[in-house]
Formats: C-alpha cells, structure tokens, sequence
C-alpha cells in the first residue's frame, strides 16, 4: 500500500461523538497518522509485529497498523466513549484489532511497537509521561507525538530510561474549535513524532 491510499483510507475514520477535554481528545489527521504509520512500517516496525495503540482514542493507529500488515493490533484507552466510537469504525473497516478500556498505567501486554499520540499536557502537566514510561518498559520500538518546544527534555528523559531517540519528524498540527475554552476556529500546533528505541 502506498502513503497516500493509506492516509485516503484513514480520512474514513470517525472523529469522537463527544471528545473530553480533560484527557485532551483529539483526533491524529488522517495526514499526519499515515505518515507516522508509514514511517514505522519502513523502518520494519509493523509489519508481522505485534502493535500496541496506547491511548488509542477513535482507532486511527491502531486500524493503520492492521492495513499495513501487522501481527496482531491492541489498542488501549481509559475513555468508554472513545473505545465505542473505535470499535464502530474497526468494525466498518472490518480490522482486526482488539480494544480495552484500561488506564496507561494497568497495560502491561508486551509488544514489538508501540504507536501513540498522548495527551500534551495541556489540560494535566506531564500527561504524556505515563504513556511514555509504559511504551519504553513494553516495547522495542516507540513512535510517541508531542509538543514541539519539549524535544531537549524528551531526549532527556527517554537517555535516562536506558533508551535513545533515533530520529525525529517535525508536523503541524491544525485543532478545530472544539471546546467552549477554545476562542480560535482552528489552532495549529507545532508537534514532533520521535522514534525511540
């Protein structure tokens, strides 16, 4: 498959009926996600590999990695409205990936790769620690999303959990109004895709 069928592909995907702010709910363009995917799958990390989705919200890594081929897909989410608007669009896709309501921290499935875009820490400072700490203790190979601005404390924080990052991918990243807090019709935000091994 090509980048480009597969971001077509993921344009498909359902946004969420009812996004919460607190854990900052919003879903990964289709552009942006098939990019993540198709570095991931170039690089040997989901083809034939088993695959978590950590914080999976509506399904979009989780469904791209069972399109490109993956082992097996598990996709995590502690909200029961995220998970039931992910099951409806893996059903509509007919993928094979299972989902869990669970917190990041009660996951302990071992795993080739992890794929995430975590909270940013917009609404809750640190947010995306916990994801980060559980894909590096699950998984050999990480691709994690964050805010742009906070690569010099990433690299620190991944080297001071035995880990490196091997490289890394500049987006930006366009939020529509989505909250009453929200006093822009859309916002941009830069952000960086890392890959950690």
């Amino acid at each position: 498959m090509k980048k480009k069928d597969l971001e077509i592909r993921l344009q498909k995907v359902k946004n969420f009926n009812d996004p919460d702010a607190s854990l900052e709910q919003y879903m990964t363009p289709a552009v942006i996600a098939s990019d993540v995917l198709f570095t991931a799958y170039s690089e040997g990390d989901i083809h034939n590999m088993d695959v978590l989705d950590l914080g999976c919200g509506t399904g979009m890594f989780s469904i791209g990695a069972w399109m490109l081929g993956a082992k097996s897909v598990k996709g995590f989410d502690i909200s029961e409205k995220a998970i039931a608007v992910a099951e409806d669009n893996v059903g509509a896709f007919g993928a094979d990936v299972e989902l869990n309501i669970r917190d990041i921290k009660d996951v302990d499935e071992k795993a080739d790769t992890a794929l995430m875009n975590p909270p940013f820490g917009a609404q809750n400072r640190r947010a995306d620690r916990p994801f980060l700490d559980k894909a590096m203790i699950l998984c050999d190979s990480v691709y994690s999303m964050h805010i742009g601005t906070t690569i010099d404390f990433l690299n620190e924080y991944v080297r001071s959990a035995g880990r490196e990052i091997c490289f890394q991918r500049n987006y930006r990243f366009n939020i529509p109004h989505t909250f009453p807090f929200h006093n822009k019709e859309r916002h941009n935000v830069d952000i960086i895709m890392i890959m950690i091994r």
